[in-house]
């Protein structure tokens, strides 16, 4: 089984797109990241979960936590907002994550080694022009590998 076989169509966001929007394609997608892409279509980088929730957190929460404490319960709900004139791009800073990607023939073994040792639950898929073609969650390819046979004979 290769890539392109258990590859799916996510969204995706842009490095001009909004934090908020980052946050709302994650959560309404029920994605375990995002791959932001660039105007050619072309993975930028893909985010796993964790590292678009840090976008969302304000640096200054990041760098003290202490802080996060004196925030009262009806703000601290709210508190990404605060980030809402910031761009994905501007999060990233100058020297983005390189992207976690394979190409549409890649294998599930070389799947399973690429997200294990990126720590990613989503991988883009490209085609052979670097195009992104579609993605891998770590569920898709965990259901994948428990469903695979050996072959027999």
């Amino acid at each position: 089984m290769q890539a392109r076989d258990i590859a799916v169509q996510v969204p995706t966001v842009a490095l001009g797109d909004s934090i908020a929007h980052a946050i709302q394609v994650m959560a309404l997608g029920r994605l375990p990241g995002l791959i932001v892409i660039d105007g050619e279509q072309r993975p930028r980088t893909v985010l796993p979960g964790t590292q678009v929730l840090r976008l969302a957190v304000p640096p200054a929460y990041q760098d003290d936590p202490a802080l996060t404490r004196a925030v009262d319960e009806a703000h601290a709900d709210v508190f990404w907002h605060e980030l809402r004139d910031r761009t994905v791009g501007d999060c990233l800073g100058a020297h983005p994550p390189r992207p976690t990607v394979v190409k549409a023939s890649a294998t599930l073994l070389e799947l399973a080694t690429l997200m294990a040792r990126q720590r990613s639950p989503l991988v883009a898929v490209v085609d052979d022009t670097g195009l992104l073609a579609g993605a891998i969650t770590l569920d898709r390819l965990l259901s994948a590998l428990a469903l695979a046979r050996p072959d027999e004979g």
